[in-house]
């Protein structure tokens, strides 16, 4: 009898290809809302292993719900808020990890594409592109080159990045691309040989914040970088400059970014991610108040969302759930 997989959303088809060939499949089959609980319950009382994306939540109730449960398969070691692991400990159910180096070229790929929609929030704010876009659909194109539509642009313009880390390395030779002076901020600041060959300038945060014309929240989170950026970040901002936001959501307080917003306090902003999605709720949701915003630019946290990325990630996952069904059989036949 061949083992059974449970996939908790749809994910690329090489990846599912892969373990056909050796497990039933059953897949998540919607894309406008996360699995829910009562249904993780379900198909953990179902199947062998689970196949868990970043951004689910596996609780204590799932992993108690099957004392059979072979294994979780995660495509990297940032689960811990996601899935109960002492739940998992208690129960002898594995937590699946795909091999460190690939995981590490995988997670490369993704800061490229994460980088690269960073670029694309950051220009379609900078020339007003969706702006633009509903302007001459809905039949208002009156007038060529028109005053309405007049953009910041990015040529000699202040880009500033908090953090240093895998995405804002791969965004700063894109900001450089576009003759942009870049600024950042991190705790240590990098070597000054590092900053030279880089073509940034440490600065601290206050001084990001007013310089810059668009400021990108890319810091890691933790527990003191939590809700960093408030209503006095946002103060110290031109009101002429934007704030993109593909780090994590909860870097930044979103009623304060409301209110800037709305305040005119500052110009725009581009948005990947929310305070409101897991590990703080398991069903992720967006405040109203953006959807009425034209000068906001939203995206549903898919920093990763190359065919590229997306697949590399997923196979990566569903190699080390073969794996462990491998070493399950050879165990089980000794």
């Amino acid at each position: 009898m061949k083992p059974r997989i449970f996939v908790v959303q749809p994910i690329p088809e090489p990846a599912l290809e892969m373990m056909r060939a050796v497990a039933d499949i059953e897949v998540y089959p919607y894309s406008n809302r996360m699995v829910s609980v009562d249904e993780l319950i379900g198909a953990a009382k179902r199947n062998d292993y689970i196949f868990t994306m970043h951004e689910t939540m596996i609780p204590r109730s799932v992993i108690e719900a099957n004392p059979e449960l072979k294994g979780i398969a995660v495509g990297g070691r940032d689960y811990a808020e996601m899935i109960d692991v002492a739940a998992c400990e208690a129960a002898g159910v594995p937590i699946i990890f795909n091999d460190p180096e690939l995981r590490s070229n995988s997670r490369q790929l993704n800061a490229k594409a994460t980088a690269d929609l960073t670029i694309t929030m950051l220009l379609c704010l900078a020339y007003r592109v969706v702006e633009a876009d509903g302007y001459t659909k809905h039949g208002r194109f009156l007038q060529e080159m028109t005053m309405e539509l007049m953009g910041l642009g990015v040529t000699d313009k202040t880009a500033g990045v908090i953090g240093m880390g895998f995405v804002a390395r791969e965004l700063v030779p894109r900001l450089r691309a576009f003759e942009m002076e870049v600024l950042y901020t991190k705790r240590t600041r990098l070597d000054p040989a590092e900053e030279a060959a880089m073509g940034v300038t440490f600065v601290p945060l206050d001084e990001l914040l007013t310089r810059s014309d668009y400021v990108v929240q890319l810091a890691n989170y933790n527990s003191s970088s939590h809700g960093m950026i408030g209503a006095a970040q946002f103060a110290l901002m031109k009101p002429e400059s934007y704030f993109v936001n593909t780090g994590r959501g909860r870097l930044v307080d979103e009623d304060a970014l409301i209110a800037a917003l709305q305040n005119g306090t500052i110009a725009g902003a581009g948005l990947d991610v929310f305070y409101h999605e897991p590990p703080v709720v398991h069903d992720p949701w967006v405040p109203p108040a953006f959807f009425t915003m034209p000068n906001v630019v939203l995206a549903p946290h898919n920093g990763g969302a190359t065919w590229d990325s997306r697949t590399n990630q997923t196979t990566l996952v569903a190699q080390s759930i073969l794996d462990a069904i491998s070493t399950d059989f050879a165990l089980t036949s000794a």
